[in-house]
């Protein structure tokens, strides 16, 4: 991906941010974007010492999330989190603009990487930190596990050597699928929480039947399963960039005015006070692009089913809420509607007849089955923002396999991005498509209101998993091994990239001899603590920084206190500073 160079109006010491904010200004179309000046840094708020991707992915959490499945961390292969932060600065930029329109007088946006990596963690800090400090998620140790359960290789590789991924709702979609492969009820059984739970964990350990199943059978055989059960299967793409190019939201402007717009007080504070946001939305993708609005000062009311939504109910709780949930969705109104009756379908439109924005992340097909489409609901409020997340878009045409996180990131080429070339190919069990697919949701959102300030009208925004997915910076090939984290003997140290490339700095760090082989320096490490070697490195050069293994350490952490709020959870603070 060509990254666009930063305008005069921005300064950035981190240059994939900025090349990711100045792509999604450009996209904005309005020259008023040129007169907001967006500062994008490593550490902002933070009092930790941050100076490249690297240590950001290391002190905030993003190595341990990622590298769990694993059982220990290990940095993803692209620059995640200065996408991330790229996508808040462009939407400060926008709701800078939205504000001065209330009559604020804003003229700067700040955000920063590091604040980036604790939003993409929201729901894995959350759940860290609830419920009486529960133990985190992590794979199984082999004591535990015994022969039942085993950190599963994700991917699956079927007997033909295809690395393919699959997805699975319900469980009975699960049990038919292994049933048509030949595999043990029980074995299935037992494998089917730690796959539900796997967007929740970052981790998926399973029988050790299941992977074996797969490396008996040929593709076109587990394809075949897959379409009988109604479970989703998908090669895992060898090359990192997507097979499609497509832009990462496309906005169609209604074509008549939207007549007045909604007059509410605003203040300076929050930029987007006095807009009302209708949100109907399950699980990370939607509940996030409103979670973001929210957080950007926007009235936001929740449409749930009649008793609520049952993600509320999944543990770890903080109070009576499921702490994940709580995550995204805190702070939120909340309405229970039917959809599937007229009254239900009336009480949305009298909702969507006071609001600016509606957004959902329904199955396609869902919103015209409902008369809740796009058409349907501008006639009740005109210039309504209609924003759909889906999974792919137009992507794979217009009956297209589920739209997940790891399917997305399987087909996408995201799968290869993120493996150094030392690895296979496969998906994140963090998940990366979830939140980046909100939040550049919540930023075509935010470029169809600027629009409505110039023209008047309204307009559907179209993103998706897989639009988000292609936004992530990445070359043609597989991405050079970056270097794991050096064990030490009671954490990690994440190096900076010249310490691999140049081993005598680090073996003179150590006390080692120019020669000492790489499994003399790992065993070297571990005979001392972190802290013991962190002035060696510096005295040689070496840029290092501890590698976070809790999150929950995180919230106790008084260097990270500017960024985070803690209760009955812990929560980043909204991630941008205007002035």
């Amino acid at each position: 991906m060509t990254l666009c160079v930063p305008r005069a109006g921005a300064r950035a010491t981190a240059p994939v941010a900025a090349g990711v904010a100045a792509r999604l200004l450009g996209l904005v179309g309005d020259p008023a974007t040129a007169t907001v000046r967006w500062d994008i840094d490593w550490q902002g708020p933070l009092r930790v010492p941050l100076t490249d991707e690297h240590a950001v992915q290391a002190a905030c959490g993003i190595m341990h999330v990622h590298g769990r499945a694993a059982g220990a961390p290990a940095p993803l292969a692209v620059d995640y989190a200065s996408t991330v932060a790229g996508v808040l600065a462009a939407q400060g930029v926008c709701a800078a603009l939205l504000a001065r329109a209330g009559g604020a007088d804003v003229t700067r946006v700040r955000t920063s990487v590091g604040q980036a990596a604790l939003l993409a963690l929201a729901q894995y800090l959350a759940a860290a930190t609830a419920d009486g400090d529960a133990p985190e998620d992590c794979p199984p140790s082999p004591a535990d596990a015994g022969d039942e359960l085993v950190a599963a290789a994700c991917p699956f590789v079927s007997a033909d050597g295809v690395r393919f991924e699959i997805e699975a709702l319900d469980a009975g979609r699960w049990l038919d699928f292994w049933r048509l492969l030949g595999a043990d009820r029980a074995a299935t059984g037992r494998g089917w929480r730690s796959f539900q739970q796997r967007f929740a964990t970052a981790t998926c350990a399973l029988p050790p039947a299941l992977p074996a199943i797969a490396r008996r059978t040929p593709f076109t055989t587990i394809r075949s399963a897959a379409d009988r059960s109604g479970a989703a299967v998908l090669a895992v793409r060898e090359d990192p960039l997507p097979p499609t190019v497509t832009p990462p939201w496309t906005l169609t402007p209604f074509p008549e005015p939207g007549g007045p717009t909604i007059d509410r007080a605003r203040t300076a504070t929050a930029p987007l006070a006095g807009l009302r946001v209708v949100e109907s939305a399950r699980r990370v993708q939607g509940p996030l692009a409103g979670h973001v609005l929210r957080l950007l000062g926007a009235d936001v009311v929740r449409i749930e089913p009649p008793g609520g939504d049952p993600m509320r109910g999944i543990p770890p709780m903080a109070g009576t809420t499921s702490a994940r949930f709580s995550a995204l969705n805190a702070g939120k109104a909340v309405t229970e509607i039917d959809f599937t009756t007229d009254a239900g379908r009336r009480a949305v439109r009298d909702l969507v007849s006071e609001a600016d924005v509606f957004l959902h992340n329904w199955a396609p097909g869902k919103a015209a089955r409902l008369g809740l489409d796009a058409e349907d609901l501008r006639a009740a409020r005109p210039g309504l923002v209609y924003a759909w997340a889906s999974g792919w878009g137009d992507a794979l045409g217009p009956e297209p396999p589920v739209g997940t996180d790891y399917l997305v990131q399987a087909h996408s080429g995201l799968a290869a991005a993120v493996r150094p070339a030392d690895e296979p190919p496969a998906p994140s069990l963090m998940t990366l498509t979830d939140v980046l697919g909100g939040l550049v949701c919540a930023q075509g959102v935010l470029t169809a209101l600027v629009a409505r300030l110039r023209t008047g009208r309204g307009g559907r925004v179209d993103s998706s998993l897989y639009s988000a997915a292609a936004l992530v910076p990445r070359g043609a090939g597989r991405p050079p091994a970056t270097g794991r984290p050096l064990r030490t003997r009671d954490g990690y140290i994440a190096l900076e990239p010249r310490a691999r490339e140049r081993p005598e700095l680090l073996t003179r760090a150590l006390g080692l001899g120019a020669s000492a082989s790489a499994e003399t320096i790992a065993s070297r490490a571990r005979t001392r603590p972190t802290t013991h070697w962190l002035p060696g490195l510096a005295a040689v050069g070496v840029v290092a920084t501890p590698v976070c293994t809790r999150l929950a350490d995180l919230a106790r952490d008084p260097r990270f206190a500017p960024a985070l709020t803690v209760g009955e959870y812990a929560a980043p603070v909204a991630p941008w500073e205007f002035s």
